[in-house]
């Protein structure tokens, strides 16, 4: 996974140094991050988007077998917070109880959010304070 420290010794007396290496290696590649860009944390659920204009946050939540009315959002201290509960009868899929914090940038107005959730997907969007967003300024 990250090359060996010790290849380059051809000695025996480095045989078990290659044995640790190589024990650690496995169990660090176990739970090393994914190489994929948009790839989940493993154990985040529910997955998200998020993306930002000038005007506004949108968060994509995606939440499939969530109760709408289960879910508790809020904006504390720029951290956009959401929990809920998932039951589903699959075993290989995530159920029982989850919190997700997601950090937002530091303009954004929490008076102004909507949420909508619709086939699966919690979208959250928060707007922009005003005198954050960008304005255009004539020349005289």
């Amino acid at each position: 996974m990250y090359g060996s420290l010790f290849g380059s010794f051809d000695s025996p007396a480095f045989d078990d140094f290659r044995l640790v290496e190589n024990a650690l290696d496995q169990l660090v590649g176990r739970f090393a991050p994914s190489a994929a860009i948009r790839a989940p944390q493993r154990a985040a659920f529910p997955p998200a988007n998020v993306g930002a204009t000038p005007e506004r946050v949108d968060v994509y939540l995606f939440a499939a077998g969530v109760e709408p009315k289960g879910l508790d959002i809020s904006i504390q201290q720029n951290l956009l917070i959401v929990s809920g509960s998932r039951n589903v009868p699959v075993d290989e899929r995530f159920a029982g109880e989850f919190r997700r914090v997601i950090a937002l940038p530091d303009d954004v107005d929490p008076d102004r959010v909507d949420a909508k959730y619709r086939d699966g997907v919690l979208h959250v969007t928060i707007q922009r304070r005003e005198a954050a967003r960008p304005r255009q300024i004539t020349v005289n």
